[in-house]
């Protein structure tokens, strides 16, 4: 599933949720730019995920030993207005790990049939990769997908996003220093995100959306059905071998 290049519609989503967690979206605005490198944090989190999913041996020990250099310093102590956080938190990458999950089935199941149980189960259990091969403890990941919900609704009822998150998101969401062609993309970007994000979350940024809106992302996604159908799988997956092709 992971290959799928209309996955990355759900990555504004993914990274806004770990936003709104306020110990990663303090610990990324204290030691991310958005605004000066708008694109940093996903390539980074698409090289992991891809490698993790479909790489070698030798490209997932280089994707992990990269994101991990860069968490090291990724620490903080609380303060007025201000959660600790440390990206070495077997909780938050937890969270960080369940928002890449949530966020690829929310976009797989709009677009492709389906998945039978079993299928859907294997990968569940697979996506626990994403944080355990930072270091978080495995019985962590959530069994089952049942449990897997009961995690997720219970996250969202604690997520808050404050002034400093917001201006973080309005950064990503910008993407003014981006190349030309991705800031062309990113009316689109910004649609999806908005779309896709649970209607609370949306709330929280302050995000507007309507019933028309709604009724477009439904026409967009089931444009995109129609076109994954017909787009041979080379195509779909070149942005992962452009990725893991970056790792040597």
């Amino acid at each position: 599933m992971a290959p799928e290049s209309v996955l990355l519609a759900g990555a504004g989503r993914a990274v806004l949720l770990q936003l709104a967690n306020p110990a990663v979206g303090h610990g990324v605005a204290r030691h991310s730019d958005f605004a000066a490198d708008p694109l940093k944090r996903l390539h980074a989190t698409l090289s992991y995920v891809y490698a993790l999913t479909n790489g070698t041996p030798a490209q997932q020990k280089l994707a992990k030993s990269s994101v991990q250099r860069a968490h090291l310093p990724v620490k903080g102590g609380s303060g007025p207005g201000h959660p600790a956080y440390d990206a070495a938190d077997p909780a938050l990458q937890l969270w960080v790990a369940a928002t890449l999950y949530d966020s690829a089935m929310q976009t797989y199941s709009a677009v492709f049939p389906a998945l039978a149980p079993d299928a859907a189960n294997t990968i569940h259990r697979q996506y626990g990769v994403l944080g355990t091969a930072l270091g978080m403890p495995a019985e962590l990941w959530p069994s089952t997908r049942a449990d897997f919900a009961d995690y997720w609704n219970r996250q969202l009822g604690q997520l808050h996003v404050d002034d400093t998150i917001r201006a973080v998101a309005r950064d990503l969401l910008a993407a003014q220093n981006a190349p030309v062609w991705i800031r062309a993309l990113m009316p689109t970007a910004r649609f999806l995100t908005k779309g896709l994000l649970p209607p609370s979350v949306r709330e929280l940024y302050g995000f507007h959306w309507s019933p028309r809106q709604d009724k477009a992302l439904a026409a967009t996604f089931r444009a995109a059905s129609v076109l994954v159908r017909i787009t041979p799988a080379k195509i779909r997956h070149a942005p992962m071998r452009h990725y893991l092709r970056s790792l040597g």
